[in-house]
């Protein structure tokens, strides 16, 4: 079995690239079918690469495509996805990360707990991993190797959180939002903050800016009911998406983070805004990938506007307090990597992982020759039985039967080849069968 995954970060692609990719939790299902019937199918439509995992994670600084199949197959799902991104292959290449096997585990792994993201240590990845592997199972894309790949990854995300101090005093996204704030505005009790959307990003938010107690929260989203839910818990108020245009020059900072394909906030909004605020300034964070706010926004002389790569410098001031926790989260996360290896190659046919390979499907075959040989013996045993023949005779003869089957082989091997392979074989047997006796003599 062969383990592949293609992605980009925060690291590799600019925000607007990364936009191009984003998927919704609800369109992961889909995307998937679409991904694995492109997988299977060659142009011709003959069968290409057959029963395919596949899982997709796709966050606001990370879109990651893992699979699992017979055989590796990098280039198609590079191709796919750059077709689905409306981008040339070379362009995604150039911008994207392709890893296989191994490789594939300690990413997968660094990237649950914490060690690849923007933050430091933070821990809200680990649950955007689990919703999109529950999205994975729920489109039936998750099979076997995919499912105990991202297993281990939650194991190994909760052994560095227990172990080690990798999310102590990490700075969050929210809270470098209200540093930079606090930075524009000398009091924060006295501004009045707008959230667009309402999703988790928007809660953390709130929750760091109501512990400042601005003078008003208002929550704006497409659905009344969460919205209401959110600014209940805030002391705020909450209106409809559709109202924000008209009373954005009510807001001095406004936080948004929805999983719109498209801006919800344009410019000719925010200029018109601004006139009715008589040009006092507007801090402004666009924390969705895709943008919720046009970029052309931040060239306004009385906009503040960052994005989620504008908040970088911001969230990293901690890392350096940080570097002895992060070897020891990568010590755990190599055992965890030779740990999941190990199991590949006790599932894989013989030979394709080495000499190792093919224990798993060896014992299974053993096991059902073995059962095969019972059956039969039983059987004649039975006859024999029926036929009023003596028990004591009918079991002997069961036995004697089923050690012979069993031995047969070994035999055989015992008396091929030249003297040096029946000196190998020999070795072989005595560890095997003559082990007892063996230990005894020590």
């Amino acid at each position: 079995m062969a383990v592949w995954a293609l992605g980009i970060n925060h690291t590799t692609a600019p925000l607007d690239l990364r936009g191009r990719f984003a998927f919704a939790l609800d369109q992961i299902a889909p995307t998937l079918q679409g991904l694995r019937q492109s997988l299977g199918n060659s142009a011709g439509g003959a069968s290409r690469h057959p029963g395919v995992e596949t899982a997709i994670i796709s966050t606001c600084n990370r879109t990651e495509i893992y699979c699992a199949g017979d055989q590796p197959a990098m280039d198609h799902t590079l191709g796919w996805l750059a077709q689905s991104g409306g981008v040339s292959p070379a362009l995604l290449r150039s911008h994207s990360y392709t890893l296989e096997d191994s490789l594939v585990a300690r990413h997968a792994f660094r990237v649950a707990s914490g060690l690849d993201s923007m933050v430091l240590g933070e821990a809200q990845i680990l649950g955007q991993m689990k919703d999109a592997v529950r999205a994975a199972e729920t489109a039936g894309a998750l099979g076997t190797t995919l499912n105990q790949l991202f297993q281990r990854s939650f194991a190994v995300a909760k052994e560095v959180r227990t172990s080690t101090e990798i999310g102590a005093h990490s700075i969050s996204m929210a809270a470098a939002a209200v540093r930079l704030a606090s930075q524009l505005f000398e009091d924060l009790s006295k501004i009045r903050v707008l959230f667009v959307g309402a999703g988790e990003m928007i809660e953390l938010c709130a929750t760091h800016f109501a512990a400042k107690n601005p003078k008003q929260i208002a929550i704006a989203n497409r659905t009344l009911e969460r919205g209401e839910k959110l600014a209940t818990r805030f002391g705020g108020e909450v209106m409809r998406l559709a109202d924000l245009p008209e009373r954005l020059h009510e807001f001095d900072a406004v936080i948004s983070c929805t999983a719109s394909s498209l801006p919800i906030i344009g410019l000719g909004a925010v200029e018109r805004a601004l006139k009715k605020r008589r040009h006092r300034p507007i801090f402004m964070v666009d924390l969705a990938v895709p943008r919720d706010i046009e970029p052309e926004v931040k060239a306004l002389g009385d906009v503040y506007l960052y994005t989620v790569d504008d908040l970088a410098s911001v969230v990293q001031t901690a890392q350096a307090n940080r570097q002895a926790a992060v070897a020891q989260a990568e010590a755990i996360i190599d055992a965890g990597v030779q740990s999941f290896m190990h199991w590949m190659e006790l599932r894989s046919p013989a030979g394709t992982l080495g000499a190792a390979g093919g224990v798993v499907p060896l014992i299974q075959q053993i096991n059902a020759q073995t059962d095969e040989w019972r059956a039969l013996e039983i059987a004649r045993a039975k006859k024999l039985l029926a036929k009023g023949e003596d028990v004591d005779a009918v079991l002997e003869a069961l036995s004697r039967g089923l050690t012979q089957k069993m031995l047969h082989g070994t035999m055989a091997e015992l008396r091929a080849g030249d003297a040096d392979m029946r000196a190998q074989t020999a070795q072989t047997v005595s560890r095997l069968f003559l082990r007892s006796q063996s230990k005894a003599g020590l």
